[in-house]
């Protein structure tokens, strides 16, 4: 288990709680998009040597390269962010809700969660609405459906979602000090 994991447990479940079966199979989901991430990127770095090589060796310039590397940066993109909902490293601002007493912040940190839900929610439904309307559009010069490019919006989007809504519901149920 990653050192982010367990924080995300003690902010979650209480300081010293048991990770349950639920955490972690969100944990290894949030490790395989991680995963997926790091493994497009080393494809990304050598797709890249491939262009220089093609270009500047070979004279021939590979033309998918940057289509498959646009296609892969959102992977990138949005699969790193649904696993920084669940290992709570998205960008926040927090200083202002840690100062406050404890009422306050409990609300606050459900109202950024509620609010993640939402946007996650509109950014999966959004995202099937592309992922339908390009079904039979090619991606120029990699023939794959322009479908691939809004998939991980509905990936990322659903994830962002259930993370934020466990999270919310793990904070109801389990309260520190019990």
């Amino acid at each position: 288990m990653s050192a982010y994991s367990d924080h995300a447990h003690d902010d979650a479940n209480g300081e010293g709680a048991a990770p349950s079966a639920l955490d972690h199979a969100l944990d290894g989901i949030a490790q395989a998009c991680i995963v997926v991430s790091g493994v497009l990127l080393v494809f990304l770095i050598a797709s890249f040597g491939w262009l220089v090589f093609g270009r500047y060796v070979l004279n021939d310039t590979p033309t998918w390269v940057e289509q498959s590397s646009l296609l892969i940066v959102v992977y990138v993109t949005c699969l790193g962010a649904a696993a920084g909902v669940r290992h709570r490293t998205h960008l926040s601002i927090d200083f202002i809700r840690e100062g406050l007493p404890a009422v306050p912040r409990e609300a606050m940190r459900h109202v950024a969660d509620v609010f993640v839900i939402l946007f996650g929610a509109f950014m999966a439904w959004q995202g099937g609405i592309m992922v339908l309307d390009n079904l039979g559009r090619p991606i120029p010069m990699i023939g794959l459906s322009e479908s691939w490019r809004a998939l991980p919006l509905v990936i990322s989007g659903a994830l962002m979602a259930l993370f934020s809504f466990v999270n919310i519901v793990q904070r109801l149920v389990t309260r520190p000090g019990s």
